[in-house]
């Protein structure tokens, strides 16, 4: 299949709003996560993530607009503003029914449903918001992108826990290589930092609880690790034909060559710990790319900072790269922000392509006593290398399995 051109790109994560924030504290291995301060959440077993606090500082989006939609939403729109305008994109211009909008989350919009839920119990059914309806759903930010430009083009919702949005870059590449559009804004978001959705989280089992130390909690491939740390944000960029970028005179940032997918099916919650069907859907993916395990030059880890996760994304590196894994730079960047679940993904991907852009990659943090031997983790602090292709790593609960490959 065809490579698809990546042309813009917006972020929104507690470590930046908009990519050169973001890149300055992602290169810098600074933690930007904290105990959450938004409501009071010292009842709960693990009460640290990454939050974003000034949101409304980069916002576009009208206050009457804001009372209608979720968090969720909000950033999604300003992810999408962000990335339109790196890409040199006037939306009028384009035909509306050529353009795409692919994203995905893994729960859906809850500070909204939480405020409306609780109003009807306290209120009865004249206290309820009619914009309840289409303000939590999982689909939410995908229509309120396509109302607010007027984008009328086939476009698609993903809901896989954690592999979400990179799954969405997944299908939204399948469907541009089919030229059935022009034009796909593609990525994920996710607004976990409210009072259900963190009780959601907290029953996940997985969440550090370590929050005397939340800089010091994520930490993944460590000995002392204890679970992963929740985080809000969203990753959306602009995807279009490589023939396309090239004729309007397009920066391209990067192209996405290869995709691949599997399941474990051993359990409901979790993963097989062989990484046999991971590794499947990481050599689907290189075969996609047409390329060899040896021509990728860094590997973005999914790295849940749990035993069984952990262990089992390894073992399906060593079943694909064998040897050469040794020499192979691998990082986890969202531990320093977070796991955004649904939009994880996407914002590993960007991450990738500023790594690619500056050849820096980004450290792993909090990685003082590596529990697996004989991998190349960057931690600390981000080294120098010269990268020219990108393994993307994301995966879900049950089994999940999402593998990207992008290109310099």
């Amino acid at each position: 299949m065809e490579k698809i051109a990546i042309t813009g790109i917006g972020v929104v994560t507690p470590s930046g709003i908009g990519k050169r924030q973001f890149w300055a504290n992602i290169k810098s291995g600074r933690s930007f996560i904290k105990e959450i301060t938004r409501f009071d959440a010292s009842l709960y077993p693990a009460h640290i993530a990454g939050q974003i606090d000034d949101l409304e500082k980069y916002s576009h989006i009208s206050e009457r607009l804001l009372k209608k939609i979720d968090a969720f939403s909000h950033m999604a729109l300003v992810a999408a503003e962000m990335a339109l305008q790196d890409a040199g994109i006037e939306i009028k211009n384009e035909d509306p029914n050529l353009v795409g909008i692919f994203l995905g989350n893994a729960i859906g919009g809850w500070l909204y449903a939480e405020t409306e839920l609780r109003d009807l119990y306290l209120e009865g059914r004249e206290g309820v918001s009619p914009y309840m309806a289409s303000a939590w759903f999982p689909a939410a930010p995908q229509g309120q992108v396509s109302i607010y430009y007027g984008i009328k083009g086939f476009s698609k919702t993903v809901v896989s826990d954690r592999a979400s949005s990179l799954m969405a870059l997944g299908y939204a590449r399948k469907v541009l290589a089919k030229n059935k559009l022009n034009l796909i804004l593609g990525g994920g978001m996710e607004a976990p930092v409210t009072p259900y959705a963190l009780l959601c989280c907290n029953t996940y089992g997985t969440l550090s609880k370590n929050n005397q130390d939340p800089q010091g909690a994520y930490r993944p491939f460590d000995k002392h690790r204890s679970g992963f740390v929740i985080g809000e944000g969203a990753g959306i960029v602009v995807m279009e034909s490589v023939a396309r970028a090239k004729t309007r005179g397009a920066n391209i940032l990067g192209f996405i060559s290869g995709y691949g997918t599997s399941c474990d099916g051993v359990d409901r919650i979790s993963c097989a710990p062989d990484g046999v069907e991971l590794a499947r859907a990481i050599n689907l993916a290189l075969w996609d790319a047409q390329i060899t395990a040896q021509e990728i030059d860094y590997i973005s880890l999914d790295g849940l900072a749990v035993e069984l996760w952990d262990n089992s994304e390894i073992n399906a590196l060593k079943l694909v790269f064998k040897d050469n894994l040794k020499n192979i730079p691998v990082s986890c960047p969202k531990s320093m922000f977070g796991n955004l679940l649904g939009a994880s993904g996407v914002v590993d991907m960007i991450t990738a392509l500023l790594a690619m852009e500056h050849n820096l990659v980004p450290p792993i943090l909090n990685l003082d006593t590596p529990v697996l031997k004989g991998i190349n983790f960057i931690s600390k602090v981000a080294k120098e290398y010269q990268i020219k292709k990108s393994l993307i790593i994301s995966r879900g609960r049950g089994g999940i399995n999402s593998v990207l490959v992008v290109e310099k």
